[in-house]
């Protein structure tokens, strides 16, 4: 299910907690690559593979992933792969490492050329995106997953194109980060710019999604991609792991329990969502769970 790549030359480093590295790899594709040794820990690797692969299982626009294996060879011969310790610095872990495949397009003569990735729009360009709607449905994700980061995302644009398109990256603190738990908060996972959820007009706005969550996740894909981790990222430790998996399978009948109580906890950001945040009660929670199981596609 998850490709594997052999990295060939560094490109450069990369801004981030993780220190991460734009690398070219064996598939001809750039990837920003991950090491374990990374200064927020292992277990970011493994949020990085199962938060990519749970996002493309819902739709949402996230970056191809990939196992990266990183030679000691290319990292004796490259000074920049290195990482930054408090006030030294130690080379990059060679081995398995995690990659997520940078925007690029192919050229006339087949080689790929990355596309420039913008951090930042301002709220008046945020219009000319073309899928800002996928908002809504990386907001389904962020609860589900219990991204305790603010929704990271980059806004690039084709070649000849005036629209940008979002693309959501950067799931490392799914999960509570290395933590392994759900400490569910409102206003974790929002993206900072409320203009993003214009289209959100209630909770049926994230129908799409919510369906998505009920009829492409259950446990066996959960087992099938917690199987592909590589061991090394989470310190052998599959029984953690494993049930990790089982939680978040019975996470997905919170999830409009917690987009309505992030509604409630933040109105401003949901300016056209239709009704009352204070009018949010227990009997509307249950009656929005059912209408979406028996919607389910």
């Amino acid at each position: 299910m998850v490709k594997k790549v052999v990295a060939l030359e560094h490109v450069r480093c990369m801004r981030g907690g993780t220190q991460a590295h734009l690398m070219r790899c064996s598939d001809g594709g750039y990837y920003v690559v991950k090491f374990q040794n990374n200064p927020q820990g292992v277990r970011i690797l493994a949020n990085e593979m199962l938060g990519g692969a749970l996002a493309a299982r819902l739709g949402l626009p996230t970056p191809e992933i990939a196992i990266v294996e990183v030679r000691d060879s290319l990292i004796a011969g490259t000074k920049e792969l290195i990482i930054q310790v408090g006030r030294g610095r130690v080379a990059c872990s060679p081995g398995l490492c995690f990659g997520s495949r940078h925007s690029s397009e192919t050229d006339p003569f087949g080689r790929q050329l990355m596309l420039p990735a913008y951090d930042f729009l301002p709220p008046d360009v945020l219009g000319r995106v073309s899928n800002l709607v996928d908002f809504a449905g990386m907001l389904v994700f962020d609860k589900w997953t219990c991204n305790t980061d603010g929704r990271q995302v980059v806004f690039v644009r084709d070649q000849g194109e005036l629209e940008y398109r979002v693309v959501m990256i950067d799931n490392g603190f799914c999960f509570n980060a290395g933590e392994w738990n759900f400490p569910d908060a409102p206003l974790r996972g929002l993206y900072g710019h409320s203009c993003a959820y214009a289209a959100i007009e209630g909770i049926e706005s994230f129908r799409p999604w919510l369906q998505l969550l009920e009829s492409k996740i259950d446990k066996l894909w959960l087992t099938q991609i917690a199987d592909e981790i590589p061991r090394d990222w989470y310190s052998q430790r599959p029984n953690r792991l494993y049930a990790l998996m089982d939680q978040l399978e019975r996470r997905r009948l919170l999830v409009v329990e917690l987009l309505r109580s992030t509604w409630a906890r933040s109105p401003r950001h949901f300016q056209n969502w239709v009704g009352r945040p204070g009018l949010i009660h227990a009997e509307g929670l249950r009656r929005d769970l059912l209408l979406f199981k028996s919607r389910g596609a």
